[in-house]
């Protein structure tokens, strides 16, 4: 009997998935939603003008990675089915395309085949403590809740600036959800700059990010602990919580006594807390001219981009816990102890290999980008660093200069912004990793460091 080629599909695409590495299978899956929405983003019937095939790849990337960086205006650029297509791959690329596929099985067949398990744990670094099944329905059911709330929220808070009917439901279901996902997607002209002292949307908007960003390993510990399934927060829960805090309280105290522009405005705390924010989660929003801040606040910025916020959640950067245990190695070897601990907890080796590891790949992406772009671009060191750490690390703040970039200088931002999104790790891994068979006749030997 012939396969219907539908069929034939589904059958090679089977084929395809256990063949690959779980890192490769998501490295595909992310490229192929790029694509697509690549493809449907070309097509005039979604423009309000005439665009290029490179914007539509460029945006495309940006909201699959859920970076925020745009060459074009996207509310005067896409008509609502673009605007909506461009949601739609936010949310792909926010709780991860396997998430979705994997809810999808949960809820039509009750079970989670072995494959896909081990891609979940590719794409997201779950502890041993939590389960893939509760895990799962934790990110779908809390994503639901808080967008909805988000948009609730937004529409409210739009009418008090005048936006009534059918464009506030689009605009408030739009950035909520661009919110969360930390996309940093927004159909103002400049952003939420012209909201800088609105006290109700920034909190909206802070909340969102932080409790995206924060990750679905916070949010399915604490509802274990509320529910009485554990007596105690992990280790995990209490670095990313201590570490996050610790940073935007820095970044705000930073912004606020350091940046010239936070005395203009009638609520600088406001805007000094909402700014280191925004890098710290990688929301991408921004209510001050990033493009008018000084160098040390700009490199502040860019510092707290680098470093991002929680592994398993929507936002991107090198992570607290990778910086936590790269900390704590250090520590270790300046007070001379044997074991490498923090907060009383000794870190797993494999951890501390894989923190190490990201670390040295990301920060050699981030110079290699950087000495790449100063080859195509004429803009000034500073401003092209900020543009590699907002891409790479797909929080979606510039200093102005993304829609000016060449078609080379594009190009580049485009490939940082797909692997920040699915990881520098499991992308070089992907690329890279054989069989370790041939580790078995290495010989071992000194090296002087």
């Amino acid at each position: 009997m012939n396969k219907t080629p539908i069929k034939k599909i589904k059958s090679w695409y089977t084929r395809f998935q256990i063949s690959k590495s779980p890192q490769m299978n998501l490295v595909w899956g992310f490229f192929l939603y790029t694509l697509i929405g690549f493809l449907l983003l070309a097509l005039p019937i979604f423009h309000k003008g005439e665009l290029s095939i490179l914007d539509s790849l460029f945006t495309s990337t940006s909201a699959v990675s859920t970076t925020g960086l745009v060459t074009v205006n996207i509310f005067e650029s896409y008509n609502f089915f673009g605007q909506f297509i461009i949601m739609v791959l936010i949310q792909i690329g926010g709780i991860g395309y396997m998430t979705l596929t994997t809810y999808y099985l949960l809820f039509t067949t009750k079970r989670i085949t072995h494959w896909h398990q081990r891609v979940i744990g590719a794409e997201f670094t779950l502890p041993n403590t939590i389960k893939i099944r509760d895990f799962i329905r934790s990110v779908i059911t809390f994503t639901i809740i808080m967008e909805v709330l988000g948009a609730i929220g937004f529409y409210f808070a739009f009418a008090q600036h005048g936006m009534t009917g059918l464009r506030a439901i689009w605009f408030s279901i739009f950035h909520s959800v661009s919110a969360f996902c930390t996309a940093g997607f927004a159909l103002f002209d400049n952003s939420f700059e012209s909201f800088s002292t609105d006290v109700w949307i920034n909190t909206i908007i802070s909340i969102l990010a932080i409790a995206g960003s924060l990750g679905f390993i916070v949010i399915t510990d604490l509802w274990y602990r509320l529910r009485g399934r554990t007596k105690r927060l992990s280790f995990t829960t209490k670095i990313i919580s201590y570490g996050f805090l610790a940073l935007l309280g820095i970044g705000t105290l930073f912004f606020y006594f350091g940046e010239p522009l936070t005395a203009e405005s009638n609520s600088p705390w406001l805007l000094s807390f909402f700014q280191a924010m925004t890098a710290m989660t990688t929301v991408g929003f921004n209510t001050v001219p990033i493009g008018e801040l000084g160098l040390p606040i700009l490199l502040l910025v860019t510092f707290l981009m680098y470093i991002g916020a929680s592994p398993s959640g929507t936002a991107g950067g090198l992570k607290i816990t990778t910086l936590t245990a790269l900390i704590s190695v250090l520590k270790s070897r300046l007070f001379g102890q044997q074991q490498i601990s923090f907060l009383g907890r000794k870190i797993p080796f494999e951890r501390l290999y894989v923190a190490t590891s990201t670390f040295i790949l990301y920060t050699g992406i981030i110079f290699l980008f950087t000495f790449l772009l100063s080859f195509t671009e004429s803009f000034p060191m500073d401003k092209i660093l900020f543009e590699v750490a907002s891409s790479l690390g797909t929080v979606g703040l510039s200093t102005g200069i993304t829609g000016d970039l060449s078609v080379g200088g594009k190009l580049l931002i485009i490939i940082l912004m797909f692997t920040g999104r699915v990881g520098v790790l499991t992308f070089g891994f992907a690329l890279l990793a054989r069989s370790s068979s041939e580790e078995l006749s290495i010989k071992s030997d000194d090296l002087a460091v």
